[in-house]
């Protein structure tokens, strides 16, 4: 594949893809002189999407393109120098405002590869550096990533259900969220294991195959369907796939096969026929049995209409002789949730007087909203077979006992000895060292084979779309015992 250079696509002046609240705390910190503070942020979400066992990360390609780009423009800060607070004054001051026009990027990135496997609370990526730069970056990569992780996951799914070597096309452009949505979600859901996609825009820019057959209209242009199919296989002799449900689908199908019986007679074969409404399973059989009759048996057949992992499951236990899934408005917009709803918090700033750190933790009334402090790493420990056994975040300031113990923070008894001769990963790897990228990111199909890799190396008991067994997440001991010990500093005691 041919993939356009990803630099350029966030090369116009994006800085302002922000919400204001992370443009005034900006200017508080700078106010206070706290701008230069050294603080680490971790980029997570509290809960896998769908219900399910585990979500695919990604975004990170994109992310990285925005980070490389940040910069204010002139643009840009005379919008800020224009914005008035609630008695008509400035809101920025210019001092403030020419401090952006010099802001150089100078942060650390760790990040989880796109393609990876993870679990809730722990962090995608981690950002480290000074306190005002680390806070400007939080809206942009938590959409980039929220949305991105959740449409690659989504395909996942899609693909666990439509099994390894059915196609499946991505068909959703004209459903999404508009342009960009559109554009995101297709290079997601290519990732996350569709095939190709009908976003003519997303094979230009990310080099993702691009297949399409015809619509209803292309049928009802012409006098009949033979006509239209014939005209169809004059255009693409070799790569015709026709709709065939536009009047009645088994007539639609004997239709087809007389105009794929005159295109064999010039050397071509009819690609595939395309059902788009009705009871798939039984309409699949039933055209599988006149195409395989007539002598079309390596003619595909293409089914669309709504489908998602629970319904091509299904489907597949029907019988449904179906090999290659069109899948629109349910991948695309996610339509079962509509965000993965991560979060970015603060969990480590440096002193006032750089003698060490203060490990922040923020505290909820919700037990599964606090956060975890420290300069987390996550470590994948793996089986005898290579595969994933658990997952422990640690505390990289401080260091590891000889006993490693894993404790789920949100139940205690739920905890794992680790023999010390153990296999693991770090997945956290460095990205970005003092504002300059170090890490060459993979292509995006190899990150789409690496996804692949991750999903298949999970247990089908955390694969599965119904109460999938939970994967085992935790803290090490030594680091969910200083948890705890600031959850109760931090907690008021309530008198009675």
């Amino acid at each position: 594949m041919n993939a356009a250079p990803l630099s350029g696509l966030y090369a116009p002046s994006l800085a302002l893809v922000t919400d204001l609240y992370q443009l005034t705390m900006a200017y508080g910190y700078w106010q206070q002189g706290m701008q230069d503070r050294e603080a680490v942020f971790h980029l997570y979400f509290r809960k896998a999407p769908f219900q399910g066992g585990y979500a695919v990360a990604a975004g990170l390609a994109l992310a990285v393109d925005w980070v490389e780009n940040l910069h204010f423009s002139d643009d840009d800060l005379a919008y800020l120098g224009s914005l008035r607070g609630s008695k008509g004054g400035a809101l920025f001051p210019t001092e403030f405002l020419d401090y952006l026009r010099q802001l150089k990027f100078t942060c650390d990135i760790d990040a989880v590869p796109e393609g990876t496997v993870v679990f809730g609370n722990e962090p995608l990526i981690r950002v480290r550096g000074p306190l005002l730069q680390a806070q400007l970056l939080e809206t942009a990569l938590l959409t980039l990533v929220n949305f991105q992780t959740l449409i690659a996951t989504k395909a996942a799914r899609i693909r666990e259900a439509a099994g390894p070597t059915d196609q499946i096309l991505e068909f959703g452009l004209r459903r999404a969220q508009g342009f960009d949505g559109g554009l995101g979600a297709s290079r997601a859901a290519f990732l996350g294991g569709a095939d190709a996609t009908s976003n003519v825009l997303a094979g230009q820019r990310y080099g993702i195959p691009v297949r399409g057959t015809h619509a209803h209209s292309w049928v009802m242009s012409f006098e009949d369907e033979v006509a239209a199919f014939g005209a169809y296989a004059k255009a693409f002799p070799d790569d015709s796939v026709f709709l065939v449900d536009t009047y009645d689908t088994l007539d639609g199908v004997r239709q087809a096969i007389k105009v794929a019986r005159e295109m064999r007679a010039n050397s071509h074969e009819l690609a595939g026929i395309r059902l788009d409404s009705g009871d798939l399973a039984y309409l699949s059989r039933e055209a599988r049995a006149v195409l395989d009759e007539a002598g079309f048996t390596a003619t595909r057949i293409v089914a669309s209409n709504d489908l998602e992992e629970n319904l091509i499951t299904s489907l597949k236990q029907q019988g449904a002789r179906i090999d290659t899934w069109g899948v629109g408005t349910q991948l695309i917009t996610a339509y079962n949730q509509a965000a993965l709803g991560g979060v970015y918090k603060l969990a480590a700033l440096r002193k006032a007087d750089d003698s060490g750190w203060d490990f922040t933790i923020k505290l909820s009334e919700q037990v599964a909203k606090t956060s975890v402090p420290g300069i987390l790493q996550v470590r994948r420990y793996l089986n005898e077979h290579g595969k994933p056994r658990a997952d422990m975040l640690y505390n990289t300031a401080a260091p590891l006992p000889d006993q490693l113990t894993i404790i789920d923070p949100a139940d205690i008894t739920r905890r794992l000895a680790i023999r010390p001769e153990t296999t693991f990963r770090e997945l956290l790897e460095p990205v970005f060292r003092a504002g300059q990228r170090v890490r060459e990111l993979p292509t995006l199909a190899d990150s789409r084979a690496h996804a692949q890799r991750e999903v298949q190396s999970l247990d089908p008991s955390i694969r599965r779309f119904l109460n999938p067994h939970t994967y085992p997440v935790g803290l090490e001991k030594d680091l969910f015992d200083y948890r705890t010990q600031l959850i109760l500093e931090k907690k008021p005691v309530r008198g009675a």
